[in-house]
């Protein structure tokens, strides 16, 4: 089983996260991630899903997918086929600020976002990984709240949706 990234340029219609995500659901398929947002053509929003998934089954996914009506495109990449990151936010007790837990937000290289009377909040981007270990780190500091975006990624391979489009006219 590998680590897959499945990028899925669609319009934006009511219904169309739940249309895919059955399409996991009946093959008893998790998905690891899922983000959506608006791509930088106008009209087309792309949905990043992440799941862990062997060769046949992610070729047989992203045929699905394409069938859903709204989807005008999926594309499938390994983890070394794409540029990815994810957000994550950890809200501490104004009174953990400290010289130690300085030095660990140095040493991420994450920054306070919002300083508040009763708290602070640590925003740090990374891989999951990274985001966990610091998860971890910052857990003895009285840890009030996590949360962590899916994932962001962008293929390494050269292609566009827009020159997709362009040929299917």
């Amino acid at each position: 089983m590998n680590r897959y990234t499945i990028l899925v340029y669609t319009e934006n219609f009511i219904g169309i996260l739940n249309r895919i995500s059955i399409i996991f659901t009946r093959r008893g398929i998790n998905i690891d991630a899922l983000t959506a947002s608006e791509s930088r053509l106008d009209g087309i929003h792309k949905i990043t899903i992440e799941v862990t998934v062997t060769e046949e089954q992610i070729v047989h996914l992203t045929k699905q997918i394409e069938k859903v009506v709204d989807v005008i495109k999926a594309y499938y990449f390994t983890d070394s086929e794409v540029v990815y990151q994810e957000i994550a936010l950890y809200k501490l007790p104004i009174e953990s600020l400290d010289p130690g837990l300085e030095k660990v937000i140095r040493q991420f290289n994450a920054h306070i976002i919002a300083a508040e009377k009763e708290f602070v909040v640590i925003e740090f981007t990374g891989h999951k990984e990274d985001t966990q270990a610091l998860l971890e780190i910052l857990k003895p500091f009285n840890l009030l709240e996590f949360s962590r975006s899916g994932r962001v990624a962008i293929a390494k391979p050269k292609f566009s949706v827009q020159e997709y489009l362009n040929n299917q006219t």
